[in-house]
């Protein structure tokens, strides 16, 4: 797998308490926009994040945006 796999062309917004967040950036978790360990055996790792204060995001689901975890739009030239 060399590829992501596209999960929705459109972000999911959550909001986040403060702490550290693991992005999945292949497309497999079952939890996304969280890693789950599902990328075991590819070439991706999962992206550490952290959020300082309470606020909420838009978390890319495409897994093609230039501004990971956040999204940047780029699922509109998918």
């Amino acid at each position: 797998m060399s590829e992501p796999i596209i999960v929705d062309k459109k972000p999911t917004l959550v909001k986040l308490q403060p702490g550290k967040y693991f992005w999945c950036s292949c497309g497999q978790s079952t939890n996304q926009p969280f890693c789950d360990g599902s990328h075991k055996g590819t070439n991706f790792q999962p992206l550490a994040f952290e959020i300082t204060e309470e606020k909420q995001v838009a978390l890319c689901l495409c897994k093609h945006t230039n501004n990971t975890p956040f999204c940047d739009g780029s699922h509109k030239s998918l």
